[in-house]
């Protein structure tokens, strides 16, 4: 299923893409409990199919066949981004080892300090993809601005290492409506587009599913930021995801997220998952159909 949404087009800048079995390794920074961490874990194990953790297979829509957009997405060898991807790891800092204020420089820190070399518990996996996640009260710079999330590579100079990597702040507690949208409306639009029920319970770990499912479907399709983007400016690019930012569902635009699916307890959602799990992740640009693109709801 598709929505128009832009006029740019999604350029091959010849660099790689994700294309081997991807392990990911994700950084709990600060205060997490077992029940938050258990909804970003079900998720990213709802990416393959089937799931590692999986005992059946997952209901339609789900979020294996939302990825099959990025999985379309290849190198110039033709072969094209994994659609094998597993949480190989994790490791948790709730002693807010690197403070709670922070640039986007520090996080390539918080990685150093994870990986085994360094005392931490994490494996150097030049393949993997290494997940940062900062609970409610840690505040990155840019947050809430023009940052919710953010991917980039790790420098050999601070973390010994290039390391694709992801960011993704819980905006609970500092700005929902900006980051938690659309369980959350910003203040500008409070009494035209009403907030939905989020479908696990809890509007900052939603929203951080969402903005996560963002930044790794731009981290495999250009995780060096010479792969897919549009423009020509990879210091800014527009990527496959930038280009549905708000799209949940068909006739998204305006604020409006688009037609979503409501289940009988009122959540919200467009996509199933593993234990049941049910998420609401912004749609992906195809650039076969020029559009966004996300799973079919009927």
């Amino acid at each position: 299923m598709q929505v128009q949404q832009s006029v740019e087009t999604m350029v091959y800048h010849m660099g790689p893409v994700l294309t081997l079995d991807v392990g990911l390794y994700i950084i709990w920074y600060g205060n997490w409990v077992q029940w938050k961490q258990s909804i970003v874990i079900d998720f990213l194990s709802s990416i393959s199919s089937p799931s590692p953790i999986g005992v059946q297979q997952q209901q339609q829509p789900s979020v294996e066949q939302w990825w099959r957009t990025v999985t379309a997405y290849q190198d110039q060898t033709g072969h094209g981004v994994t659609g094998n991807v597993k949480v190989a790891g994790q490791t948790k800092d709730p002693a807010y080892s690197h403070g709670k204020s922070f640039t986007q420089l520090n996080v390539q820190s918080i990685i150093r300090s994870a990986l085994i070399p360094n005392g931490g518990l994490l494996p150097v996996d030049t393949g993997g993809v290494y997940v940062v996640l900062t609970a409610d009260d840690v505040y990155m710079q840019d947050f809430c601005s023009s940052a919710c999330g953010f991917h980039y590579f790790t420098y050999t100079s601070i973390v010994g290492y290039t390391l694709p990597f992801v960011w993704v702040g819980n905006s609970d507690k500092m700005c929902p409506g900006t980051c938690a949208f659309p369980f959350a409306v910003p203040s500008y639009m409070q009494g035209s587009v009403p907030a939905l029920k989020a479908p696990n319970g809890d509007v900052g770990v939603d929203g951080m599913v969402s903005v996560l499912g963002h930044e790794l479907a731009e981290t495999f399709s250009n995780p060096f930021i010479n792969a897919w983007y549009a423009g020509q400016d990879p210091s800014n690019p527009t990527e496959i995801a930038d280009l549905c930012e708000g799209v949940f569902g068909p006739g998204a635009g305006g604020g409006y997220p688009g037609w979503i699916l409501k289940a009988n307890n009122g959540v919200s959602y467009n996509m199933n998952g593993f234990r049941g799990r049910r998420f609401l992740v912004q749609w992906l640009w195809s650039y076969k159909f020029n559009a966004c693109s996300g799973p079919s709801m009927y």
